[in-house]
């Protein structure tokens, strides 16, 4: 059979997967295709920042992880506009299919902790909510137990002549991301003597801001939905994501910001 635009894409399949839950209630539609979307963009981020993490890895030059960082950057803007579809819909509009909705909740949505454990936020707690889901599981603990792409840029730099303090070496790869003062000072170096990887640290720091600002129209988009009902699924809603606001990624690419000097 000859390729065709909608055999390579799999048009038909794709344009099967939204399945009403409510009897036929108008904008459940938006609702899935959104959510099925932000799937599709944590699927690529994680596809980008794994292929970063390699660059890093073999050692290649740093300029090569630009692009896929840029690119990643992009998606984040992607993201956050797409809570500007979502909340085309009412509260109202919402309430016509929430109860529909039974246990699911973006909560459980295992690519965005895969994305977060990949970015050194990580905790053992979301490997016990998939306990009685063993895919899901062993994709997590892969992602759980590998360094997070912070973990890889240190040990990038302690190889190209930027030693590292060796607790920062050889800490656990299940711990999250903590702040180091002699890392730190070392940050300092580069930001006065290495523009290249000048660059690349200030591309983790809009990372950073990208996540945060998703999670934050994130949050204001529940809020602006329920108010403070707890979320579907029983999760409790607008003051569990509240707690994620401002949470850093890289604390220490923060904590420099009022070291700079002339």
């Amino acid at each position: 059979m000859q390729l065709t635009y909608h055999s390579y894409l799999k048009i038909e399949d794709l344009l099967n997967l939204q399945e009403f839950r409510s009897p036929g209630e108008h904008d459940e539609m938006l609702f899935i295709i959104i959510h099925q979307a932000y799937e599709l963009w944590f699927k690529q981020i994680l596809h980008e920042l794994d292929y970063i993490s390699s660059v890093l890895r073999e050692n290649a030059s740093i300029e090569t992880a630009f692009h896929g960082m840029k690119r990643t950057l992009t998606i984040l803007k992607v993201l956050v506009h797409q809570v500007d579809i979502l909340e085309t819909m009412t509260p109202l509009e919402f309430l016509s299919f929430r109860d529909y909705l039974e246990t699911a909740s973006g909560f459980q949505s295992y690519q965005w902790r895969e994305l977060e454990f990949r970015l050194g936020q990580k905790s053992p707690v979301h490997l016990e909510r998939f306990a009685n889901e063993p895919q899901i599981l062993s994709k997590l603990e892969h992602r759980y137990h590998e360094p997070s792409v912070w973990q890889d840029f240190l040990t990038y730099l302690h190889h190209n002549g930027y030693p590292m303090p060796e607790e920062t070496l050889s800490v656990d790869k299940t711990e999250p991301t903590s702040a180091s003062a002699e890392v730190q000072q070392i940050l300092l170096g580069i930001y006065h003597d290495n523009p290249k990887l000048a660059q690349f640290c200030e591309l983790l720091v809009d990372l950073d801001e990208g996540i945060q600002e998703w999670r934050y129209r994130h949050v204001k988009m529940v809020e602006r939905t329920i108010g403070f009902k707890p979320g579907t699924g029983g999760s409790a809603g607008v003051e569990y994501l509240k707690k994620s606001l401002f949470n850093p990624l890289f604390p220490d690419l923060w904590a420099i910001r009022s070291s700079f000097s002339k």
